[in-house]
């Protein structure tokens, strides 16, 4: 076991530093949980679950960790996120409506049956004895942040505080990386390019009604709130 948990760590770091790094779940509306992989029959034995996770640490568990594909930005933050949307979004890699080329890699060597055990892993996995949140936005928005929220209606669907999403297969949005939720709006203006977007009409038709300048105020205010996702590093990476 501590042979393969090496070289899965090791692949997953060598995969992250080179000309591509890991992506996931981000600012989206991805298709909806009847896509997703089928809950586990059983809990997963702990120790095979710590080497379907180990290859996801490398990028995943460390805290503010940069990648430098498709731009540099910081992978974003997956411990208590929704189990459906992260198993949603893997399948989406696995069938190429995400490009990203090191996720989709990644997730094209997942069995429905991991899918679900990290997904399941990393959602049972958030804040400990974090406060609740809010029941709505936490902190008000600009004039011109109001106008693109409006304009967005992200609240309809990722919650009236943006992390309690109206379907569990919908992601937790507040208070995640300005620069990786820039990136991901982006991913769903982009056309045409095989290693680079994302295909979500939902998120497509509401992306491309924005400038860069407008996704990026939309960024940095969701960023600013109070969310449910973390990251929780392993002992090796603090």
């Amino acid at each position: 076991m501590n042979k393969l948990l090496t070289t899965l760590f090791a692949l997953a770091v060598a995969c992250a530093t080179g000309s591509v790094g890991a992506q996931t779940p981000a600012a989206s509306a991805p298709a909806p949980a009847a896509n997703a992989a089928p809950a586990a029959s059983a809990p997963a034995d702990p120790k095979s679950l710590e080497a379907k996770t180990a290859m996801c640490m490398g990028c995943h568990g460390i805290l503010r960790y940069q990648t430098s594909f498709p731009e540099v930005y910081k992978v974003p933050m997956i411990f208590g996120q929704s189990a459906k949307y992260i198993a949603a979004a893997l399948n989406e890699y696995k069938k190429g409506d995400r490009k990203h080329p090191t996720m989709r890699g990644i997730a094209a060597s997942l069995s429905d049956q991991d899918i679900q055990d990290m997904a399941n892993y990393f959602a049972s996995h958030g804040k400990d004895d974090a406060p609740p949140l809010p029941d709505k936005l936490g902190k008000e928005p600009n004039a011109q942040v109001a106008g693109l929220l409006q304009k967005a209606a992200c609240v309809s669907c990722h919650g009236p505080n943006l992390s309690k999403p109206i379907d569990p297969s919908y992601p937790k949005i507040a208070g995640q990386y300005p620069d990786y939720l820039f990136v991901a709006l982006k991913a769903y203006k982009t056309n045409n390019n095989p290693a680079v977007g994302r295909s979500n009409p939902i998120m497509g038709g509401i992306a491309k009604q924005f400038s860069n300048a407008e996704l990026k105020a939309l960024a940095d205010y969701v960023s600013s709130l109070e969310g449910e996702v973390t990251v929780r590093p392993e002992s090796r990476f603090r």
